[in-house]
């Protein structure tokens, strides 16, 4: 089987070094394309037997499965190139969560997906999110989703609730980093700790926090409630940040999904005004 990818930018490139590093493909079954095709050309260099594609039709006519890794202005752009040549037979994968399954469907014959990734895939954790079209037969969902077994945990979501389940598990490494990042800083000004360690031992402590609650057996109250005393330093901590933070995370949902809403609208607008064409 080989797989194309158009696009290594940032995610495209990780997915395609996790899936290399996992075993799940070898360079020798990755064909790949960019705007920059210097991007791609580091890529083959560091993994010698991967496939520097002239064109995204090269992509499309060399693969079994292809990996849409662009922005949402540049669809309609790679369509129109890459429609010809794309046949029923073929999964197209959309990594951009403001196209639509539908927009897709619409233009194209193959079998759509949506699937999101997140950084954590880079070292073969965290989730990701697999939203599939109306041409997917269980065999082919579930196919693809054991492909994405060997970076990551895949989880069925519905596309309505794309924002949020991205904000959790792709946004929320972002998130996280600047959580710890404020809470490093702060004991490096309150105290004189050095840095480097503080951020070792916040580092470490996020590592084991988050198999406490994946293999752990704990969830994040009973984590909190295992660890707080009442009336102890912990419990003095959390009643701290419960303030501070009240409504803090609302905030940034309403955010987040009022941008999501705006970049929907604007791909709605360029496959409408495709369609009418």
């Amino acid at each position: 089987m080989k797989a194309g990818f158009i696009g290594t930018g940032s995610m495209g490139s990780i997915l395609i070094e996790a899936f290399i590093h996992s075993g799940a493909f070898n360079p020798e079954q990755i064909i790949a394309s960019n705007r920059t095709s210097r991007k791609v050309e580091l890529l083959a260099e560091n993994y010698p037997g991967l496939h520097v594609a002239e064109t995204n039709r090269e992509v499309v006519r060399g693969s079994d499965l292809i990996f849409l890794c662009v922005k949402p202005s540049e669809f309609i752009k790679v369509i129109d190139e890459i429609k010809e040549d794309v046949l029923s037979s073929q999964f197209i994968i959309s990594i951009t969560s403001p196209i639509l399954i539908k927009h897709l469907e619409g233009l194209l014959p193959a079998k759509i997906s949506k699937i999101i990734p997140s950084i954590t895939n880079y070292v073969l954790s965290g989730a990701t999110l697999c939203i599939h079209g109306n041409r997917m037969q269980p065999e082919d969902k579930e196919w693809l989703e054991n492909i994405f077994t060997h970076i990551s945990t895949p989880i069925r979501v519905s596309e309505n609730y794309t924002r949020i389940s991205s904000d959790l598990s792709s946004c929320g490494p972002a998130f996280l980093a600047s959580f710890i990042q404020a809470f490093i800083d702060a004991a490096v000004e309150e105290t004189g700790i050095s840095a480097e360690e503080a951020t070792l031992l916040a580092s470490e402590m996020t590592l084991g926090t988050g198999k406490l609650l994946t293999t752990g057996g704990f969830n994040p109250v009973s984590l909190q409630k295992r660890v707080s005393v009442p009336g102890g330093i912990t419990a003095e901590g959390l009643r701290i940040l419960e303030k501070e933070l009240c409504g803090v995370f609302s905030q940034v949902i309403s955010a987040t999904h009022a941008k999501y809403e705006e970049d929907i609208e604007k791909a709605e607008q360029l496959f409408t005004l495709k369609q009418k064409q």
